[in-house]
């Protein structure tokens, strides 16, 4: 229980340093090779992650490899390659030459810029990764240093008074590591930053072709002596060899002496630094912490306002609950229950309010009772999926250091939840006297699991039409299908069989069989008015927490908080909850008995608000392609969508309990 409570406590303030399940620390002695490793490229201009080779960058001897990966990750995008980069433990290295790359054609009026530029002018980051820890990003000027720890680091820039792309091709790699206490000749990795320049080296080839340089059985550099293969005709300072003291690159040395930067064209020298330096106060456990705080670039106290103005919400829709329901209520249930006197009898009173549609309340919904059952065992699979997942987050078990594996969980808890879809359809229509259970059965497991593959197979083809890595490759999606007919399918039908071996649900009033014709209804119960207002206090409850998930997806920033959104999950669903029963009495009290739906899509209309929501962020990221537009709507109606089902079910669920629990407690003549 200590623990539990400790990765508890370590999801809401990730700065106590706590150690993350499953990651296991690699300790290197002095000279052992470090592998960098690189990720796809990303931009919050385009939305489209793209493969760090597919520009021409410098290629590791014997061409990149990719780097294992799971399903998770390539569904969140990820191409984790090999670099040629060469890093040893504890062995600094200064303006290591790389190689020499020709860009393509400069900057001309008519003509198509190079896929560099394109990319340069698209605000592309690289995203590198040395033992398992991605690269901050350090950016000098002549005043600041501004270092950054997401998103990862520009491929190049825009010179405001030329207008021209700009690449950086010279890197200075600063890693930090801490010594193992057990055996102090070795250390471990805390801290990857990388410090990007722009130099133009001119130069004169002194190696025709790259893949003469010497190899390891790895396929790595053999040698950690300087590799060369130019002259450099304009050396600075760490770059000449003839220099007699050994100095890293520093903004000064490159743009403090007239050094013009290299335009993203022509042939290329890429050269790089490595500097190793001790951190004796920062521990190999704490190292994810600067990235999950986003080096405290979000107060947590941002987070705790959020659920702070949550449970203001809670509060008032509470009191009102009382105020309203409770006293009301308690009224209905002494008038409804109190035995009629004779004088009372005589003067044949009649009856008023909700009592009097008691035998239309639990009728079937009029419209499609078998598309609500689908729609309900979706939203109870959907809400399944995600308590479970944002349990096992707040638990430390699906960390950013576990890359993928928060999706892989979702995928894999959905699928498994797919017996609850099935028995909670199954109990609904039969409750609602189907006769095609086949029906049923087959739209609960292939409704929203269709809708949403081919919404996803869309996707896929805008994707790959534009190169991006988001593009999910063949072999991936015969993996999704086996694990939708293989698994999900299988265990719909298992859960649908046992609840129709249930008997159906029982109320505490009997159905009539002539429908109670309804009266005119007040303005302020028709449906537009109840989905206008029926979404607008759960979203209200919880927007602040999905501006922080909307940045991690759209702006490839860090999202760990999962206990505060465990927290602020619940508060949606007790909001969902209550505003729904309350709309359901003023409706039943309106002598309207077609709640089934009313309530469902009551309850349901915070996903609309989501969606509505999904608009006014868009405008933040600068977005201008068609292909963005496509993705980003497409997988926010996606996002909505599931959400109106599962806020949908609860709402459902909650007036049936609210409607058993009124009218058992009632005596009917």
């Amino acid at each position: 229980m200590r623990n539990a409570l400790l990765l508890l406590l370590s999801a809401v303030t990730p700065s106590h340093g706590f150690y993350l399940p499953g990651v296991n620390p690699q300790s290197f002695a002095e000279g052992d090779v470090v592998k960098l490793k690189v990720n796809k490229m990303t931009s919050h201009k385009t939305l489209l992650p793209v493969d760090y080779y597919r520009l021409p960058f410098c290629q590791p001897p014997g061409g990149p490899k990719m780097d294992h990966e799971n399903l998770g990750e390539f569904l969140a995008g990820d191409r984790i390659e090999s670099s040629p980069y060469r890093l040893a433990m504890k062995v600094d290295m200064y303006c290591e030459q790389l190689c020499i790359t020709n860009l393509g054609r400069g900057e001309m009026k008519g003509v198509s810029p190079n896929k560099m530029v394109r990319a340069i002018r698209k605000n592309y980051h690289n995203n590198w990764i040395v033992d398992n820890i991605p690269a901050g990003s350090k950016i000098e000027d002549d005043t600041t240093t501004t270092t950054r720890y997401w998103q990862g680091f520009p491929v190049g820039f825009i010179d405001s008074n030329t207008k021209k792309a700009y690449v950086h091709n010279h890197v200075n790699i600063e890693i930090q590591y801490h010594a193992v206490e057990t055996d102090p000749t070795k250390g471990r990795i805390v801290r990857f930053t990388v410090e990007p320049f722009s130099i133009k080296h001119e130069f004169e080839a002194s190696v025709d072709d790259d893949d003469d340089a010497p190899v390891d059985e790895d396929g790595n550099a053999g040698t950690m002596k300087p590799f060369k293969v130019a002259d450099i005709l304009n050396p600075i300072e760490s770059c000449n060899p003839k220099s007699g003291n050994k100095e890293h690159t520093k903004f000064d040395m490159v743009y403090g002496r007239g050094t013009e930067p290299q335009e993203a064209a022509g042939r290329v020298l890429f050269t790089y630094d490595v500097i190793w330096t001790e951190n004796k106060e920062l521990h190999w456990a704490s190292r994810w912490d600067i990235y999950l705080s986003m080096d405290n670039a979000i107060p947590a106290r941002v987070h705790w306002l959020s659920i702070a103005n949550s449970l203001v919400i809670v509060v008032v829709l509470s009191a009102m609950i009382a105020a309203i329901l409770v006293r009301n209520l308690r009224r209905d249930f002494s008038r409804y229950n109190r035995l009629a006197s004779d004088e009372e009898k005589a003067e044949d009173l009649e009856e008023f309010g909700w009592k009097l549609v008691h035998a239309d309340v639990f009728r079937p919904p009029s419209f499609s009772p078998l598309l609500l059952s689908v729609a309900c065992g979706t939203g109870a699979q959907l809400l399944c999926m995600a308590v479970l997942t944002i349990l096992f987050s707040a638990m430390g078990f699906l960390s950013p250091a576990n890359r993928g594996a928060l999706i892989m969980a979702q995928l894999l808890l959905y699928v498994l939840m797919g017996v609850v879809a099935g028995f909670v359809a199954a109990r609904f229509y039969k409750t609602f006297k189907g006769k095609s259970w086949q029906k049923a059965t087959a739209a609960t497991a292939f409704g929203f699991p269709g809708v949403t593959f081919g919404l996803f197979l869309i996707m896929n083809i805008v994707a790959l039409s534009q190169g991006s890595s988001d593009a999910v490759p063949v072999t991936t999606m015969i993996v999704l299908l086996v694990l939708w007919f293989g698994i999900s399918t299988p265990l719909v039908f298992f859960g649908a069989y046992f609840g129709y071996k249930q008997d159906a649900i029982e109320f505490p009033v009997n159905t009539s069989s002539i429908p109670h014709q309804i009266p005119d209804q007040l303005w302020f119960m028709g449906i537009p008015f109840t989905l206008l207002v029926g979404g607008i206090l759960p979203f209200g409850a919880c927007f602040v927490e999905l501006y922080f998930i909307m940045a991690s997806v759209w702006m490839d920033q860090y999202y760990y908080v999962f206990a505060i959104l465990f927290m602020v999950f619940l508060i949606l669903i007790v909001t969902c909850a209550e505003i729904t029963v309350l709309f359901n009495y003023f409706q039943l009290c309106g002598e309207n008995y077609h709640w089934w739906w009313r309530s469902f899509c009551c309850a349901g209309s915070t996903g609309l608000y989501v969606f509505f929501y999904s608009f006014a962020y868009f405008k933040q990221l600068e977005a201008n392609q068609l292909a963005t537009y496509v993705l980003y709507f497409g997988y926010m109606a996606l996002v909505s969508f599931g959400l109106f089902l599962l806020t949908g079910f609860v709402g459902v669920s909650t007036c049936l309990w609210f409607n058993k629990t009124i009218y058992g407690s009632i005596k009917i003549d």
